[in-house]
């Protein structure tokens, strides 16, 4: 009889072996069921092997039964469409957006809830940002801040430096005198 390492990720048999991609979970699951059904191990036994639980290792057998390998494959859980973010919703958001350019995502999503739609300001966000509507940042100016470096001498009026303002330089031999 073949038994399956599960270490190994080998279907080891009478005849030799035969290797198991570890990443192929339709071939894990078929060899757990054939192993519980088939080679005597046992419903909870198959299933602790496979680190599974023995509801699961019904699950799959009744699936597996219904429609064969093909329903051993998972599939993407969670919603399958946006039941939230309708067409509707969508251009209720874009309506708002374009009626009031300067609203956030906060008041699009009040003013939508008030007329009865349900959506949250998340949503809003997404569909704002999915459309490119989400409004700009404020352009801040550019600061004058303390200049450095050379530009910082000429502006004190040359390489003398360290003088404060209202001190000026003396020029020439009457400012000695002073």
């Amino acid at each position: 009889m073949a038994q399956f390492d599960l270490d190994k990720c080998v279907l080891v048999g009478p005849g030799g072996l035969l290797k198991v991609p570890a990443e192929d979970e339709v071939t894990h699951k078929l060899l757990m069921l054939i192993e519980g059904e088939c080679e005597g191990l046992g419903p909870l036994e198959a299933a602790r092997k496979f680190g599974l639980s023995k509801q699961r290792y019904f699950q799959l057998r009744a699936a597996f039964d219904a429609r064969g390998a093909m329903a051993l494959c998972s599939r993407k859980r969670g919603p399958k469409r946006n039941y939230r973010r309708t067409a509707e919703v969508v251009r209720q958001v874009i309506r708002h957006r374009f009626l009031d350019p300067d609203a956030s995502a906060e008041v699009i999503a009040q003013k939508l809830v008030q007329t009865g739609w349900t959506i949250s300001i998340r949503s809003v966000e997404r569909v704002l940002t999915d459309y490119g509507l989400q409004k700009k940042p404020p352009q801040v100016p550019p600061t004058r801040g303390k200049q450095t470096g050379r530009g910082a001498d000429h502006a004190a009026g040359g390489a003398g430096g360290g003088r404060r303002s209202g001190q000026h330089r003396a020029r020439g031999p009457a400012a000695a005198g002073r």
